[in-house]
């Protein structure tokens, strides 16, 4: 019998099950930022509808037009070429027009999650050095907390309803500051108010940005040690936009699409999928802020035909198992994106059989602007894998001495490409412990790559549980017991163990009262070995997750 040989990055063997249509390599980039490929959308579809919220249309025209007089603003306050401005805000209109401005005017765009603590929220801003922030009301007091141990000069605070106008803004208002109570009491003196901010006069300066011109910082999630801001590139942003452009080739979609953007735009798969893939479409993005809101988040379904619905496997269960979202229309649907974890089988076949649109499952990181890899969307059916490599991009799986693995063995998913970030903001040498000597990003997720290119992720490296010197993958314990119809979901993680130094524990959502730990041990006996069994089963209400959707295991595991 004959040893496997190890898998040569140069062999590219994922080349043989591209699409006909799709090009190995991208093309030269056309546009010399992110900057200007906003500002040529907002030109070419100017009378576009180019975002709704709450029931409130902005064109491409608006945008253009709202975001030349922030970035003017920026400008006249003396901040420099490179200067980092943070946005704290959910899906609403301002976002969109805050964005561009940032870039246009030559500044750097920091994302930042609206749930962050105030310990969170200084650790972002004082390691960005961040010098402006434009914040939505609700979270003020956060900020206020943080304000004194932090260099940010310039505050502009906005509220929920500031942009829908008249009568509506008014009520949302109402209902946010009044009736839900989601406004706590802040104060910050010498703020501007974005009314303000909009009401000004100063030109926008053109800036020279080039391909080399940091374009974000994107902050890790931090779910496995200190938050590190991702370094992005206009080039690394725009490489990514025309990756997936690429990719979009063997789908039929309408020209100007419409998609969905339940997803927060601060996080890097919705940033550049619906953001920047979206106005370089000319689509139309309906923005939810709150998709945790089920109810009210169909009810906002139901008003539109769209094309597009970019997700998470958590959010796509949650929509599964409400019944309004079943009695939907699901004709105009052409494509949905699945990632920031992995998407569950169970939950994919239910969707299929649903809206009779595949969920394409990519795979990427902040690190990778985001997308490396995608299952072809042209797919009649759920691979189960992360698919193949984007154009440009190559894949490597390697052991932890750093050499490939043969195919179908199991190593760390390690990533070459024109995405690829610059580096961690201003951490050298945690830059040099995730990039190799010939240029890939050692992602940190295990998986292995299958005879078609495809690659299969088994788990986080460090969520890895040791039985009896034993892997066991949670995701594939989390999978098999979700395919229970009582369970609505699941988290496994390790726990000490005496006699084989980790056992299996499953944190289990359930949808039937009268479902026992025996009835979830006797469901994973016919499944899973001996060894990925859980031992222990404990029934919670809801799982700790960021405010992306994902779960979090290690809150778990801290517990």
């Amino acid at each position: 019998m004959t040893a496997k040989k190890a898998v040569k990055t140069e062999d590219k063997i994922w080349l043989k099950s591209y699409p006909p249509e799709i090009s190995h390599e991208i093309p030269q980039l056309t546009h010399s930022s992110v900057a200007n490929l906003l500002e040529t959308a907002c030109k070419q579809y100017a009378s576009n509808i180019a975002f709704t919220c709450m029931g409130k249309s902005i064109t491409y025209a608006q945008v253009e037009e709202k975001s030349k007089i922030i970035g003017g603003w920026l400008q006249s306050k003396g901040l420099e070429k490179g200067d980092r401005v943070a946005i704290m805000m959910p899906n609403i209109l301002q976002y969109t027009v805050i964005l561009p401005a940032i870039l246009r005017a030559g500044y750097v765009v920091v994302n930042v999650n609206p749930l962050y603590t105030p310990r969170e929220l200084e650790h972002q801003l004082k390691d960005s050095g961040a010098k402006a922030i434009f914040v939505v009301e609700n979270f003020a007091t956060t900020f206020e907390q943080v304000r004194d141990k932090v260099g940010v000069e310039h505050v502009v605070v906005t509220s929920m309803g500031e942009m829908l106008g008249g009568l509506k803004g008014m009520i949302v208002n109402l209902v946010v500051r009044k009736v839900k109570k989601m406004v706590p009491n802040w104060n910050l003196p010498g703020h501007h108010t974005f009314k303000s901010v909009l009401a000004s006069n100063h030109p926008l300066t053109p800036t020279d940005a080039n391909h080399d011109d940091v374009a974000f910082l994107q902050y890790t999630g931090g779910t496995t040690g200190v938050s590190k801001g991702a370094t992005l590139t206009n080039a690394n942003v725009l490489s990514n936009a025309a990756q997936n452009d690429e990719w979009l080739k063997v789908v039929k979609v309408p020209d100007n699409p419409t998609y969905i953007c339940a997803l927060p735009l601060y996080h890097i798969f919705a940033l550049t999928v619906n953001m920047i893939m979206g106005m370089r479409l000319g689509a139309h993005n309906i923005l939810i802020p709150n998709p945790r809101d089920i109810p009210g988040f169909v009810k906002e379904l139901g008003k539109y035909d769209y094309h597009i619905f970019p997700g998470l496997n958590t959010l796509f269960n949650a929509l599964l198992n409400n019944e309004d979202f079943r009695k939907l229309d699901f004709k105009s649907l052409k494509l949905t994106l699945g990632g920031g974890m992995a998407v569950q089988q169970p939950v994919a076949e239910r969707w299929k059989e649903l809206t009779d649109c595949n969920i394409s499952e990519g795979y990427g990181l902040s690190e990778t602007s985001p997308v490396a890899t995608a299952n072809r969307f042209d797919a009649k059916k759920f691979s189960g894998t992360i698919g193949l490599p984007l154009p440009s991009t190559d894949i490597s799986i390697r052991d932890d001495s750093g050499k490939p693995v043969p195919l179908g063995e199991v190593g760390e998913i390690c990533i070459r490409g024109p995405q690829v970030m610059a580096g961690y903001w201003q951490r050298p040498e945690a830059t040099a412990d995730v990039m190799t000597e010939d240029g890939f990003f050692k992602s940190g997720d295990m998986g292995f790559m299958n005879e078609d290119g495809q690659t299969k992720i088994v788990d986080r490296k460090k969520d890895m549980i040791l039985v009896s010197g034993f892997n066991v993958y949670p995701n594939e314990v989390e999978e098999f017991a979700v395919g229970h119809e009582h369970i609505l979901e699941a988290a496994a993680v390790g726990v000490p163990d005496d006699h084989s130094g980790e056992i299996v524990k499953l944190f289990v959502v359930k949808t039937n009262p009268d479902m026992s730990e025996d009835d979830v041990k006797d469901w994973c006996k016919k499944g899973l070995t001996n060894y990925k069994r859980p031992v222990h089963v404990e029934f919670r209400d809801e799982l700790p997750k960021t405010n992306v959707g994902k779960i979090l295991r290690r809150e778990l595991r801290d517990e």
